[in-house]
């Protein structure tokens, strides 16, 4: 494969545009360029998760989720590309399917857990938050354009397995659940 990338500046974004993969160009500031920076926010967020997941226990979650990273930047190519549809309904039920193994292995949740206990369950959980996000952003797009409904559902459960991960993350790993401890009511 020759080189995709010559020359990484080229100043034609100086005046607060860019330009998509089909030569249009649209504001910075778009909902479509939001969706794509909030995209790939989230694949860099997952590049960090897996980065820590290094441990040999910890393998079936690395495993999930590496390749998440390229259905990520799936979407971005969709967004890129106006009316261009990769991700497919089998997408969606490949992320049930993972959301079902690592639930199934997992005991009932029976209080509200805080993001913490390590640090890959922490970053789980921010990658949850940020994943919460691209599908807030992807939403707005859609509320405008025409977008491919499969990919905002595959958002919509990707949040869903980085919750059970995290969870996951800690069971294997032996680590307690930082459980949410709501503020005391007042003593009268």
């Amino acid at each position: 494969m020759g080189y995709r990338l010559s020359k990484l500046y080229t100043r034609t974004g100086d005046a607060g545009t860019t330009g998509l993969a089909d030569g249009s160009r649209v504001g910075k500031d778009s909902p479509r360029i939001e969706a794509m920076g909030a995209v790939d926010e989230l694949n860099s967020c997952i590049g960090v998760l897996l980065a820590a997941l290094t441990s040999e226990a910890l393998q079936p979650v690395h495993a999930a989720l590496a390749p998440v990273q390229h259905r990520l930047f799936d979407i971005g190519g969709e967004l890129a590309i106006p009316g261009v549809d990769i991700i497919e309904a089998a997408d969606v039920t490949e992320l049930e399917t993972l959301i079902d193994g690592f639930n199934a292995e997992l005991p009932p949740l029976k209080e509200f857990i805080l993001p913490g206990g390590s640090l890959p369950i922490a970053q789980a959980h921010l990658a949850r938050s940020v994943c919460r996000r691209a599908e807030r952003r992807y939403q707005t797009l859609a509320g405008k354009e025409t977008i491919n409904p499969q990919a905002l559902a595959y958002l919509n459960r990707l949040s869903d397995l980085l919750f059970v991960t995290a969870r996951s993350i800690a069971r294997l790993e032996g680590t307690a659940e930082v459980l949410w401890r709501p503020k005391p009511k007042p003593v009268e």
